[in-house]
């Protein structure tokens, strides 16, 4: 792929504010997530990344964001604990449609949606994509339906009513350290790697081009800084899970010259904009 024809956008859907003891995890297990719910700390605000490729065979968004109805009463469910943990902050013309439409991208022309996972500040922005193939891990769908699926987080009655997914299951093909993989485009350029960990069936998307990849990490961290270190967050169900996951990471930008994007790292536009790959010294598993 000739890497002229190929533009990647960050775009940012508003902020976010959580506790630290998400950002990074305190204790074991069950207690990291207590340990959430007892900080009474706030974290500066975040940002809320989603990522547009214009790519030669239609341009692909990873995630959509969040949405400004976030703001209304009783969006969140007031009974979920973990809600009291999240102040977001996001106006109308933050959301992901008039944002694509300012840089020339029509919403009706995206050819593809890919989430990494399907917390509302990665699936809220949904309902602008009507005439978009959204892709799915069906794992990750399956897990967010119904009042199971809010109580593990999710918001499943606020996802568009249209919404007929394609839902997918990687392939038993290796890519780099990840037993699995999936390839989305023709030119097998764009790839699905399982990252699970922040969530069950978490995946990240990998652009590869000539002389960098780019790793589009949904939460697989808070930060660069916290992969690097091998740090994973508070709200990690199977802190095994997301353990390996942020090893494999370690591993493939150690062995590639990888562009590290995370969803909510106030450094990650900056990375994007000046090519800037992760500096890890990941000392390899023989």
């Amino acid at each position: 792929m000739n890497s002229r024809n190929l533009k990647i956008h960050a775009i940012n859907t508003g902020k976010v504010t959580i506790r630290p003891n998400q950002v990074e995890g305190k204790g074991a297990d069950s207690m990291r997530m207590l340990n959430v719910y007892l900080d009474k700390r706030w974290t500066d605000p975040l940002p809320i990344y989603a990522w547009a490729i214009e790519h030669p065979e239609g341009v692909v968004v990873v995630d959509t964001g969040e949405t400004a109805k976030t703001a209304e009463p009783g969006y969140f469910p007031r009974w979920h604990p973990y809600y009291r943990n999240v102040k977001s902050d996001v106006k109308r013309e933050e959301e992901i449609s008039p944002q694509l439409e300012g840089i020339g991208i029509k919403v009706n022309e995206v050819r593809q949606v890919i989430l990494t996972h399907m917390h509302t500040d990665h699936a809220g922005g949904l309902y602008h994509f009507p005439k978009s193939e959204i892709v799915i891990m069906k794992r990750a769908y399956d897990l967010a339906r119904g009042f199971r699926g809010m109580l593990r987080g999710f918001l499943p009655h606020r996802l568009p009513s249209w919404l007929s997914p394609r839902l997918i299951h990687l392939s038993n093909k290796r890519y780099g350290p990840f037993p699995k993989s999936l390839k989305m485009t023709k030119a097998g350029d764009i790839i699905l790697v399982p990252t699970s960990g922040h969530t069950e069936a978490h995946i990240s998307v990998i652009l590869e081009t000539p002389d960098v990849k780019y790793f589009f990490a949904g939460d697989t961290s808070y930060n660069q800084d916290l992969m690097l270190r091998g740090k994973i967050d508070g709200v990690s169900a199977k802190a095994k899970d997301a353990y390996e996951t942020i090893q494999n990471i370690q591993w493939f930008t150690a062995t590639e010259p990888t562009i590290y994007l995370p969803s909510h790292d106030p450094a990650s536009e900056k990375r994007l904009v000046n090519k800037e790959v992760a500096a890890t010294t990941t000392t390899l598993m023989a």
